[in-house]
């Protein structure tokens, strides 16, 4: 077993990441502050050390330099935010050994611990790793595919027909439609499932750290094809990929494809790729903006996820599956969905598809009181949805909030009236209190305002 320092500042992310690595067998000293972190370092002189990119009192890349310079025979790992990735390929370049990006998949992070951990075996370091550790680890529900509707029922069947198959799956979709959880649906379905799952954003970062990450940092740190070492590897957003980067990534491909062929063995880097994208991929290459050979190297077996306003019977289970999510995250009861609430969730498009429908999900829980969530609980978008013509002989529609309280629709109402009067009256309070036909104080009270100010004429 191994001896681990992790700091995180994030007390919660601390704790889980010490449970999980304590529970795989090995030694953990958990610290809040970069501060006590170098200490602990320095003290313990461990294995391993997972630091996380942004603590309060020290960058997390002066620890890996500090790391490299002071213990070089211990493995670093960073962990960071979606918004921090180029950030995170900078601390690869200062001799970090990996990435994970948060929120990471539980077994994602035992997965790179042993990958860490075994490299230093290999060079000499005295480290025992249990790799049956990771088959214990469950990947989260969020990483399942979930829905009833018959083109979802199609794409399980996909996965499950090639996920032992080798060959490059390309996802195409819109934003948000859950290209990454098919992504790794594959993975887990696959004979590779043990193994890592890395993913990389395209569009996250400069082209010079975009080329670093895929084919290795100038230090001899080995991009994610390597570092995917029996895994999988999704390449996010691949359209974005500048010319250069295409020709490099076509040639790369190549050369596995003839070393595999030739039977080179261990030399082989061993991964299955998925690239996934929200333009139509053989689109671009017709028009030139992406290579055709590429194109026809990445697309061996398509696959289009269709938008969640095709498919508005998996709704329902996926806001199940959110609301379940939340409860387990917060250690609270599950809340219940009013039914008039979810006839406003399956009405509306969904423009930004489940990842608009799970941060809706989050904001009703947040609102909602006695654990049950109405419409007046969901964003106003949501549930502003009915025109009724309006009563003006100029005719038109207006938007009613259906899915509000009538108390709040009223309150509104009086706000905007006596707004729209204000303005009429140049800001005179006299004025719009004798026309709306109340007293000033009334009038204050509902403005919200102190009875007891002087009126302005």
């Amino acid at each position: 077993m191994a001896k681990l320092v992790i700091i995180d500042d994030e007390a919660a992310i601390l704790e889980l990441m010490s449970k999980l690595c304590r529970a795989a067998g090995h030694t953990v000293f958990g610290c809040t502050t970069g501060i006590d972190g170098m200490a602990a370092i320095r003290s313990q002189q461990p294995d391993l050390v997972i630091v996380d990119l942004r603590i309060g009192d020290v960058n997390g890349l002066d620890l890996v330099s500090m790391c490299k310079e002071q213990f070089p025979s211990t493995a670093v790992i960073m962990v960071t935010g979606h918004g921090t990735v180029e950030t995170a390929v900078e601390a690869m370049r200062l001799g970090a050994f990996d990435y994970l990006t948060k929120p990471f998949d539980l077994g994602d992070l035992i997965k790179t611990v042993n990958q860490a951990l075994n490299r230093n075996s290999q060079n000499g370091s005295q480290v025992s790793t249990s790799l049956s550790s990771t088959a214990s680890v469950r990947s989260p529900a969020s990483s399942k595919l979930i829905g009833h509707s018959e083109a979802i029922q199609r794409i399980f069947e996909i996965v499950r027909r090639v996920a032992d198959n080798d060959s490059p799956v390309l996802l195409e979709g819109e934003f948000g439609v859950g290209k990454h959880m098919v992504a790794r649906a594959l993975h887990e379905a696959s004979r590779r499932s043990t193994a890592p799952f890395k993913e990389l954003q395209c569009s996250a970062m400069p082209e010079e750290a975009l080329e670093a990450e895929l084919f290795g940092h100038t230090n001899g740190q080995g991009g994610i094809f390597s570092r995917a070492s029996g895994g999988t590897v999704h390449l996010a957003e691949v359209h974005v990929l500048p010319a250069r980067i295409q020709a490099q990534l076509n040639t790369f491909l190549d050369e596995m494809q003839s070393r595999r062929s030739a039977w080179s063995g261990n030399s082989v880097a061993d991964f299955r790729l998925v690239v996934s994208t929200t333009i139509c991929l053989e689109d671009a290459s017709q028009k030139g903006t992406f290579r055709e050979d590429l194109y026809y190297k990445l697309s061996v077996v398509p696959l289009k996820i269709p938008p969640l306003r095709d498919r508005r019977e998996d709704i329902k289970p996926l806001v199940d599956h959110f609301l379940k999510e939340l409860a387990d995250r917060t250690d609270s009861r599950s809340k219940a969905l009013d039914t008039y609430a979810l006839e406003f969730l399956e009405k509306y498009p969904w423009p930004g598809n489940i990842s608009e429908l799970r941060n809706a999900v989050e904001r009703a829980c947040a609102f909602a009181e006695n654990d049950r969530i109405r419409p007046a609980d969901l964003p106003a978008k949501v549930t502003q949805q009915v025109e009724v013509p309006t009563s003006s002989v100029s005719g038109g529609t207006t938007q009613l909030p259906i899915g509000s309280t009538l108390d709040d629709f009223i309150r509104g109402q009086e706000r905007l009236f006596i707004q729209e009067t204000l303005k009429y009256n140049n800001g005179s309070r006299e004025k719009t209190a004798s026309m709306l036909g109340v007293s000033i104080a009334t009038l204050y009270r509902k403005m919200g305002l102190n009875v007891d100010r002087k009126t302005t004429a």
